[in-house]
């Protein structure tokens, strides 16, 4: 038996304000984009913003049904409308923020296992990696190089 340990590299910052300008704004756009959400049964609002190549910000965020789980994630939302409008363009980073209540308290959500595969499958198709963040404790800024070490096993390992 051979034991294999998997690890991923995650930057760190305190806070949004050590980010660039360009992934500030990224990260703004999804937080504003939290108050578009549909979320009435579980009231709990996912921004999701995609910096394209050309510095285009595409913004979405989550829909939820009643027929569960037939709504859409913010990532989701965000990424098959980039691929369904701009299938040629390159996405360079995708932000995600969620907005629980009415409040205007921020906090991190990490993706869920199908928005990472979603997220995964237009890595793979375009080549390049796709720059993650994502808030943390505290309103710590966490970003990942690739949504590939978000989910270190994947099936374009096998």
């Amino acid at each position: 038996m051979q034991k294999l340990n998997l690890t991923i590299t995650l930057e760190t910052y305190n806070n949004d304000t050590e980010l660039s300008v360009l992934e500030n704004k990224l990260l703004n756009e999804a937080r504003k984009a939290t108050y578009k959400s549909y979320a009435p049964y579980s009231n709990f609002h996912v921004g999701a913003a995609i910096l394209l190549d050309d510095n285009e910000i595409i913004t979405a965020n989550n829909q939820e049904n009643a027929a569960f789980p037939s709504g859409s994630c913010a990532e989701q939302s965000a990424i098959f409308w980039v691929g369904a409008n701009y299938p040629e363009r390159i996405i360079k980073a995708i932000a995600v923020i969620a907005r629980p209540g009415k409040e205007d308290i921020f906090r991190g959500v990490p993706p869920c296992g199908a928005c990472r595969q979603a997220m995964l499958e237009y890595e793979v198709r375009q080549k390049s990696p796709i720059r993650f963040i994502m808030v943390g404790a505290n309103q710590q800024i966490l970003i990942t190089e690739s949504v590939g070490d978000l989910l270190p096993i994947k099936f374009t390992d096998f």
